[in-house]
């Protein structure tokens, strides 16, 4: 299940558009089904090859500043992002990382080219793209697509547009040094518009309800975020499973408790953590919560960059304890700083045989200046 969406507005080419058409028993056709059977089936690999290939041969049959290329372009790019990996600290991956973001990226700009040929310079239509070239840049050249994605759903005036473009924005930026206040209302907006307009069950609300009981917490607003996570509780206790997310609230509300010194209200949050029926018996811990570090000032002002290397345990709650410095370069006062922000991070803990278990975890933090 994809916790967070990019995607606001739907892309997927129909079978049935090449339905009058030759094509439909050639080899596009055939591939443009295998890759809507990947896409159904969750397989990222094969979602990958299928639309790169389609896309290929697309090209074959379509005019290239076409809507068809566009689609094409934009069902490959967001295959390319699905699979890149997710632990980037290693340079094998790293590599890969680059290598997918820069294929999707000129992917992204086909897209957003075609869109604005075809629905011209302000149409809803171009927030796809522009929320893919924003996911496949930097952080910092990040921002300037996803003002321009704001902008274009500021003025359709359509709420539920604005909301989701708002709630993309935040998530891109959230766990980076450019995550700003700004940045954080446009969480809290969105989830305001989402109360308004969904009912209390939709998946949509209950996420953004998380993001806010997050924020909430992080910033020791400690009876807003109480209100938040209760109400994401109560919501995901109807599935068949827990979720992580489920969990995660727990998770917040057992330190919540104990800071403002109700350890009878922490307990029963323990107790359900302990009882909780994974989502997957023997599931890896999972990031739930992170919180970036701060830069530490003194290194600022001599514009010193560095890195800190830590190894530390996930606990059965999803709490990070015993962190340990592995390595490091730039001085101890990144060190620090990426023990104080570890802290404050939460995971889905371990399961084996369908309980939750401590397990080690390594994280490497880079400190940066652009």
């Amino acid at each position: 299940m994809k916790l967070f969406s990019k995607t606001i507005l739907a892309t997927a080419l129909s079978v049935t558009m090449f339905a009058a058409s030759p094509l439909s028993a050639s080899e596009f056709g055939d591939t443009y089904k295998a890759y809507n059977e990947a896409v159904a089936a969750e397989n990222s690999a094969d979602i990958e090859t299928y639309a790169l290939k389609a896309y290929q041969l697309g090209k074959q049959k379509f005019a290239s500043d076409s809507l068809d290329i566009a689609m094409l372009a934009l069902n490959a790019a967001d295959a390319l992002i699905l699979n890149v990996p997710k632990n980037t600290y290693v340079e094998e991956n790293a590599a890969k990382a680059k290598k997918l973001k820069q294929q999707a990226f000129e992917l992204y700009k086909v897209a957003l080219v075609n869109y604005t040929k075809s629905y011209g310079d302000e149409a809803v239509e171009l927030i796809d793209p522009l929320m893919g070239l924003a996911d496949s840049s930097s952080k910092k050249d990040a921002r300037e697509y996803l003002d321009d994605a704001l902008d274009i759903a500021e003025e359709s005036d359509d709420s539920m547009i604005i909301a989701d473009t708002q709630m993309a924005y935040f998530e891109m930026l959230a766990n980076s040094r450019y995550y700003t206040r700004k940045v954080r209302n446009y969480a809290i907006d969105a989830y305001t518009t989402y109360e308004k307009l969904l009912p209390e069950n939709a998946m949509k609300r209950v996420l953004a309800a998380f993001t806010v009981g997050s924020i909430e917490y992080s910033e020791k607003h400690y009876d807003k975020a109480e209100t938040a996570l209760l109400y994401v509780i109560k919501q995901f206790e109807a599935l068949d499973f827990d979720h992580p997310y489920e969990l995660a609230a727990h998770a917040k509300l057992v330190e919540i408790y104990e800071i403002q010194g109700e350890s009878d209200k922490s307990t029963q949050h323990c107790i359900a953590i302990g009882s909780m029926t994974p989502w997957n018996a023997e599931q890896e811990q999972t990031p739930l919560f992170r919180v970036p570090p701060k830069y530490p000032m003194s290194s600022l002002k001599r514009r010193q960059e560095g890195w800190s290397q830590v190894s530390f345990t996930v606990n059965e709650m999803g709490f990070v304890v015993d962190p340990v410095i592995m390595d490091s370069k730039g001085g101890s006062a990144f060190n620090k700083s990426t023990l104080k922000a570890l802290k404050k991070w939460r995971y889905a803990p371990k399961f084996i045989d369908g309980k939750a278990v401590a397990a080690n975890s390594t994280v490497q933090l880079d400190y940066t200046i652009q």
